[in-house]
């Protein structure tokens, strides 16, 4: 069995990666697959997930969503 995630996005709102916009989220969802990546921190430094596949939900917390190496689109971030 998996893990559960029991939480309910409270604030959303549509991704446009940058690198230098902070969002401050605690998860993303994907609408079209493609790389992600996310910064977790002030520092440029971000890790990229390859390959997310379309209709998931990446539960990260995370400052930004980086336009470098990001080629997924139709993002949306949640926090709660």
């Amino acid at each position: 069995m998996g893990t559960k995630v029991y939480a309910s996005g409270m604030n959303y709102g549509a991704v446009t990666p940058s690198d230098t916009t902070a969002l401050d989220f605690q998860a993303v969802y994907i609408g079209v697959a493609g790389n992600v990546a996310i910064s977790s921190s002030d520092s440029a430094t971000a890790v990229t997930f390859t390959g997310v596949t379309a209709g998931s939900i990446l539960p990260i917390k995370g400052k930004r969503i980086m336009a470098t190496n990001t080629t997924s689109t139709n993002m949306v971030w949640l926090s709660w």
